[in-house]
């Protein structure tokens, strides 16, 4: 079984900063891409829109509402994905969720969630 557990999450005023942190445990034989998706309030019900993702090897991808904003990144030897949040806006306002896509032995990976962490721009 994997687990993801998502951290950091709260309350900020416009123009903060917020950092979240994402651990990936259990039966893990390799992480693939891991990513932030977030779930804004008054929004399709269910629908997660990407934030950014970053992959094992190779380049990060933004959303183009948070690029030069938000900078994903990731320390393999722990498992854990990192969200920097900068010049935070009230429509970040949103549930973050972390992704990864996780084998547990070679071969197929499987896609996971963690269970949200809540954002709440506001003065």
């Amino acid at each position: 079984q994997v687990q993801l557990v998502e951290s950091g999450g709260g309350l900020v005023q416009p123009g903060g900063s917020l950092t979240l942190s994402c651990v990936v445990s259990g039966s893990i034989f390799r992480i693939y891409g891991m990513g932030w998706y977030r779930e804004k309030p008054g929004g399709q019900y269910g629908y997660r829109e990407l934030v950014a993702k970053i992959p094992y090897y190779g380049h990060t991808e933004y959303a183009d509402s948070v690029r030069g904003r938000f900078t994903i990144s990731r320390d393999n030897a722990k498992n854990t994905v990192y969200l920097q949040m900068d010049s935070l806006r009230l429509e970040d306002t949103a549930i973050y969720y972390c992704h990864a896509d996780v084998s547990i032995t070679e071969g197929t990976a499987t896609g996971y969630w963690g269970q949200g962490t809540q954002v709440l721009v506001s003065s």
